[in-house]
């Protein structure tokens, strides 16, 4: 959805999903429970877990200008934590985690305590149509296909901008749909997220003109997006006898049906991927 509708029920959504003791068994076993983004794969057949870690150090390449042991910044949907850790123990910042789902933050902030990470990253359970932070906190904001299941990305788009520092960086992923594809198309792909249709990277860079961010640049990867519901599809379909023993069988047979229409819709060009980054001006 470009525009706005009503962020709770995307919200709401949201939140049910991730709190699901059989998603989180997906991402832990299929995508290595860590890192749970779009990979940026060396090959095809590498691990899904080490091509989405790919993915969080170009966005952290994307942030590095602003971040240092002085800095803060703000992960928007922050999930398992994987990239808060990863800007935590790259440059020694300090990271305040945004995320809806408690499940997912409890698993995090056992993470960060088991690492040493937990005086530099703050996980808090909330909403980012509304981030608990004042004007002008962060140095950087980031996110990783968060916003997707968002119904106002407008608002959400606002409040990154809004909490950024004078000359602060904003850099995000998205699963997008190609300019111009009629929402009708993906439908059936986007279904489970709890919106009616994706951004465009047109809008995303309309919306961050408008709030005063300009020249919005893409790296556009949305080639890893073949190669990514590939390598799910097929690790999820080679391996359901032993998903099946920690997966409910409703939710197995829904990833088997639903993953190949992601990547069918890759592979016909009605998806974009990849990162947007900009900066707020002085």
């Amino acid at each position: 959805m470009t525009g706005r509708s009503t962020p709770r029920s995307g919200e709401d959504a949201t939140r049910e999903y991730y709190d699901s003791s059989d998603v989180d068994a997906f991402y832990d076993a299929v995508w290595g429970g860590e890192d749970i983004h779009t990979g940026i794969y060396a090959h095809p057949g590498e691990a899904v877990a080490d091509a989405s870690r790919r993915t969080v150090d170009r966005l952290a390449d994307r942030l590095a200008h602003r971040l240092g042991p002085d800095s803060t910044v703000l992960d928007l949907g922050s999930g398992y934590g994987g990239t808060a850790r990863r800007l935590a123990g790259r440059f020694g910042c300090r990271v305040v985690a945004l995320n809806l789902s408690a499940a997912q933050n409890e698993r995090h902030r056992a993470v960060n305590a088991a690492r040493g990470l937990d005086g530099l990253i703050d996980v808090v359970t909330g909403s980012f149509h509304d981030v608990p932070c004042p004007d002008g906190s962060f140095d950087a904001v980031c996110s990783l296909e968060a916003f997707c299941h968002s119904g106002d990305r407008p608002r959400v788009l606002s409040e990154a901008v809004r909490v950024l520092k004078p000359q602060g960086a904003l850099a995000f992923t998205d699963i997008m749909a190609a300019e111009d594809v009629p929402a009708e198309a993906l439908r059936p792909a986007v279904s489970r997220l709890g919106v009616d249709a994706l951004a465009t990277v047109a809008f995303y860079q309309e919306q961050l003109a408008e709030l005063g961010l300009a020249n919005a640049g893409f790296d556009d990867h949305s080639g890893q997006l073949v190669t990514h519901y590939d390598r799910l599809t097929g690790e999820t379909a080679a391996r359901t006898a032993e998903l099946g023993g920690r997966i409910g069988a409703a939710y197995l047979t829904h990833l088997n049906e639903n993953l190949p229409v992601w990547a069918d819709a890759a592979r016909r060009g009605l998806l974009r991927w990849g990162i947007l980054h900009s900066g707020r001006p002085s």
